[in-house]
């Protein structure tokens, strides 16, 4: 009995234990992430990046990705709120979705790509949100190939595209801190720019990815 007694005592310290590391184990609470793109072209003969996120279920709701594309000139040339239904898979062409239609209709070769995790479609009264306004809740986690040019790296010649060949590297989208700020220059900015476009970038349905 008093062996029975002390099974059952250690049970129950092991299951105290274990809660205590799962409360700890709170995650990653980041609503706000950055990443670059570079050698992006449409040509045939150079490779496409791409960006993807997923839902991580945290919230069992769906999210929405508010993409923000600026060029190297800190101009931003296009956004969009895509959905992403939990544990689903987002996928992005930087070159056919994401700088398919800039504002000012120049494909941009380099920049940022900034992403807004929210629970609310910040695209605007035309694309089903009453506003632009995010609403940062965490879940989204993302990652973006990045196409790297292996000639001509220190001297890239006109227009920002290196030469063949061309290798890919993948990253995660880097944390970053969402200002008040910044947030509120990001929704005015996209609005300024779908107004003047007529248009947001295109979202990808989640069941295609390439």
């Amino acid at each position: 009995m008093k062996k029975l007694g002390f099974l059952l005592f250690l049970a129950l310290m092991l299951g105290i234990a274990s809660g205590s590391a799962l409360a700890q184990n709170v995650g990653d609470n980041s609503v706000y992430f950055v990443t670059y793109y570079s050698n992006n072209s449409t040509a045939v003969n150079v490779p496409d990046a791409t960006v993807r996120f997923i839902n991580d279920g945290t919230t069992v709701n769906d999210l929405w990705a508010s993409f923000y594309v600026f060029d190297d000139s800190q101009e931003l040339t296009e956004c969009c709120s895509c959905d992403v239904s939990p544990d689903g898979l987002l996928s992005e062409s930087v070159a056919f979705h994401l700088t398919a239609s800039p504002l000012t209709g120049i494909k941009p070769t380099r920049g940022v790509i900034k992403v807004i995790s929210s629970s609310t479609n910040a695209s605007g009264p035309k694309y089903g949100s009453p506003s632009y306004t995010n609403t940062p809740q965490a879940g989204l986690r993302g990652w973006a190939t990045h196409i790297q040019s292996i000639k001509n790296r220190f001297v890239p010649p006109t227009g920002g595209i290196g030469a063949a060949p061309y290798t890919q590297t993948e990253t995660q989208f880097a944390d970053a801190n969402l200002s008040a700020g910044e947030k509120s220059m990001l929704e005015n900015l996209c609005q300024f720019s779908i107004l003047l476009s007529g248009h947001e970038c295109p979202c990808t349905q989640e069941d295609y990815d390439f």
